[in-house]
């Protein structure tokens, strides 16, 4: 074991420097040996894990509970096979997340704000918190749901639920915030015995997570598409990428035991794709044969379908997940903000901290799940649209989150030796191909509500009439420039990003500066365009 302290590199505050301290074990920061044996990795491992486990459980949130459960009621589990779909995508993208937070020290919206400048780096973190603040909207709605089922009163429930949400985070204590979130994601796990209740057929379930069908329902085609558009944005959202990466910082994690966060995020990624599977099964086993199939409605109708046909059991057990799952979403959303305000405006920014010390921080994260609670008790507030504005403006960010994730894990300034590999940055560059395609869809369909399957159908050949040209010119453009000089990965344990004010400003291509115009208009007038129309919407035009 070495007494040699790892270099911290650009790490902003020195909170998020010393021992590992996570909720099942410690890590102290000169402690280097090489882990020997099942034992020292079983110990290594407990004290890692955390991060993967907490972005993922906290996406199974009450937005996600309602998606799945949509797709259960309305279409059995034919869509069971997005599920199977979307793994490689969360795997890949998360992994290029903790990757930047273990290697670089700095959180996300900082990165874009030194490395693509002032504008980029304003719009990732207020579009961030205009979308957080109504996510957080949707998870109290979800509380209101679950407890109103239990037979709770509305208001005490919901300022209850606000206090343990702020005063989990308040204790001062990164290890007790981890324990406390680590136990709620735990009572994630009670929607499989909700699944033995409600007794799926295990074969059909089998055949329809490998086998894809597009069943259309009493709603049509274009109900079904925009559906499977909404499960890929309840999945894979923006703030996952910004919590992952500075609370990967905050838990001090370093490039030596990447591996066992991986380790990490595949837990979480098992027990979000298990509890979602869940979710549409029982949901299916349910409602399938009887007048509520293809009437979906809330959770809570979730809940008495469940009651009805599989016991008062499976019903309170239903709605103590979705209480659960609320309220571990709640943690991960406000969080997220939180620190990214803490790495823009450089204020202290870590559970590390007791609340004196992180004022700035503190307040933004109480001030979230206040006004969250506030708009949720408030009479007539219209809290339906709210929970479809978020599946929207989520489909309308998430391009750019993505986009500028795969810019940043091909910096060699910024990853060094840790900079992606080719394989990934094809895959991760497909994929943001796909979900520009999805959120212009999904922007098109909140403007024109009646919009068919076929114009669907035309709006993807557009994307794609213009992405694979850009494409084929981006790989010929290629070939008459020297060949890149390889990657150095020897020595990457120990390499950590330089400070911020050491590294030479990003050399953008002429493709590139394009690339990000268009982006830029697009997520503007895609933005202005949906408020435009939720405006219509609330003033009944």
């Amino acid at each position: 074991m070495s007494a040699t302290i790892e270099n911290p590199g650009a790490v902003l505050d020195e909170a998020h420097v010393g021992d590992i301290r996570g909720a099942l074990g410690t890590i102290r920061v000169d402690d280097t040996g090489v882990r020997r044996g099942p034992g020292a990795k079983l110990k290594t491992l407990l004290a890692i894990v955390g991060p993967g486990l907490i972005v993922m459980v906290g996406d199974n949130d009450a937005g996600a509970f309602a998606t799945y459960g949509q797709a259960g009621q309305n279409y059995g589990t034919h869509l069971l096979w997005t599920l199977l779909l979307l793994v490689p995508v969360l795997y890949v993208n998360q992994e290029m997340v903790l990757r930047l937070g273990a290697v670089t020290g700095v959180g996300h919206a900082r990165l874009i704000l030194e490395r693509f400048g002032r504008f980029w780096g304003a719009f990732s973190v207020l579009d961030l918190f205009l979308l957080n603040a109504l996510t957080l909207v949707t998870e109290f709605i979800g509380i209101t749901l679950a407890t109103g089922y239990l037979g709770l009163p509305k208001v005490p429930s919901v300022l209850l639920a606000a206090a343990v949400i702020v005063a989990a985070a308040f204790t001062g204590s990164f290890r007790r915030f981890e324990r406390i979130a680590i136990t709620f994601c735990a009572g994630s796990l009670v929607l499989i015995p909700i699944a033995l209740l409600a007794h799926p057929p295990a074969g059909q379930l089998a055949h329809d997570f490998v086998v894809p069908s597009l069943p259309a329902g009493s709603s049509g085609m274009s109900a079904l598409m925009l559906l499977i558009i909404g499960i890929v944005g309840t999945t894979v959202a923006p703030w996952q990428l910004f919590f992952q990466q500075s609370y990967v910082i905050d838990k001090r994690i370093t490039p030596r035991f990447l591996r066992y966060e991986k380790a990490d995020l595949w837990l979480g990624i098992v027990i979000v794709v298990v509890g979602a599977a869940a979710v549409m099964a029982f949901t299916a086993a349910v409602f399938t044969g009887t007048g509520g199939a293809g009437h979906f409605t809330d959770t809570a109708g979730i809940a008495q379908g469940l009651r009805a046909t599989a016991g008062r059991a499976a019903g309170a057990l239903f709605a103590v997940a979705l209480l659960d799952a609320s309220v571990i979403g709640a943690f991960a959303v406000s969080l997220s903000s939180a620190y990214a305000l803490g790495d823009v405006l450089g204020v202290n920014h870590s559970l590390h901290r007791g609340v004196g010390h992180a004022k700035g921080f503190y307040a933004a994260y109480a001030g979230l799940v206040a006004v969250a609670a506030v708009i949720v008790l408030v009479p007539g507030s219209p809290l339906g649209l709210l929970t479809e504005g978020v599946q929207t403006l989520a489909g309308v960010l998430l391009p750019s989150a993505t986009v500028f994730l795969l810019l940043l894990c091909t910096d060699r300034d910024v990853l060094g030796p840790w900079v992606n590999r080719r394989a990934t940055t094809v895959f991760t560059a497909f994929v943001a191909g796909v979900l520009v395609t999805l959120s212009v869809v999904l922007t098109a369909a909140v403007l024109f509500p009646s919009i068919t399957a076929g114009q669907i159908l035309l709006i993807m050949a557009c994307c794609a009439g213009v992405g694979v040209p850009a494409a084929v010119y981006s790989v010929l453009s290629g070939r008459g420039r020297p060949a890149p000089v390889p990657v150095d990965r020897a020595g990457r344990l120990s390499w950590r990003m330089p400070p911020l004010t050491e590294l030479p400003r990003p050399a953008l291509s002429t493709g590139r500066k394009i690339g990000l115009g268009l982006l830029r208009g697009y997520l503007l007038a895609a933005m202005v365009l949906v408020v435009v129309k939720i405006v219509e919407t609330v003033l009944g035009h």
